[in-house]
């Protein structure tokens, strides 16, 4: 079993390498953001108050996160060779807490792998989304809170991972092929 945990700020590329991963490696792709992107649009009582948090650029509250990814994960699914975690953990709490719901479902992460960019190209990369994606958090004001959230609440979740020795760090700048090739080779070192 592979079990992976794509990492990164609003923009870095996160769904788009997770798809990528997904159909190389086989796993079982979750992605919290679209989870809730779904509630969201079928607006149920979950999608309303996750909606009210996303459109001032604040996160979800843990337990809600918490317990979307506990319904989402299925550990009789054998089809699979193991899961992708795309946009969870995103606090240091959620991370502690990973780790004993993958711990009881008989999962254990592999290693964290965070994309990085500067600020500036994620803003310009969100904008431009936010043009053709109809998404209402990517809007400058709502990108900015996103970002300084991401460095003060979801920084310390990727240090624990490197206090695991489960982290590497890959350069999101460049060709999706380009940035793909560099988290093939970090993966396939852990094979």
């Amino acid at each position: 079993m592979l079990n992976l945990i794509l990492f990164g700020p609003p923009g870095s590329g996160k769904g788009t390498q997770s798809s990528l991963i997904v159909e190389k490696y086989n796993l079982k792709h979750l992605s919290t953001g679209d989870i809730l992107r779904e509630e969201i649009k079928k607006q149920t009582e979950l999608g309303v108050i996750a909606d009210s948090y996303i459109k001032n650029g604040q996160l979800v509250p843990d337990k809600m996160i918490i317990d979307i990814l506990l319904k989402n994960i299925d550990d009789d699914d054998k089809e699979y060779n193991g899961i992708i975690l795309d946009g969870f953990p995103r606090t240091l709490v959620q991370a502690e807490a990973l780790e004993q719901i993958l711990h009881r479902h008989k999962y254990e992460i592999d290693m964290l792998i965070e994309l990085h960019l500067e600020d500036d190209v994620l803003i310009q990369r969100l904008l431009t989304r936010g043009e053709t994606s109809g998404r209402s958090d990517d809007n400058l004001e709502a990108i900015k809170k996103r970002l300084e959230v991401y460095k003060t609440q979801s920084r310390p979740a990727s240090k624990f991972y490197q206090s695991l020795d489960k982290y590497a760090e890959v350069n999101g700048l460049g060709t999706i092929d380009e940035i793909f090739g560099r988290i093939s080779e970090v993966i396939d070192s852990k094979l």
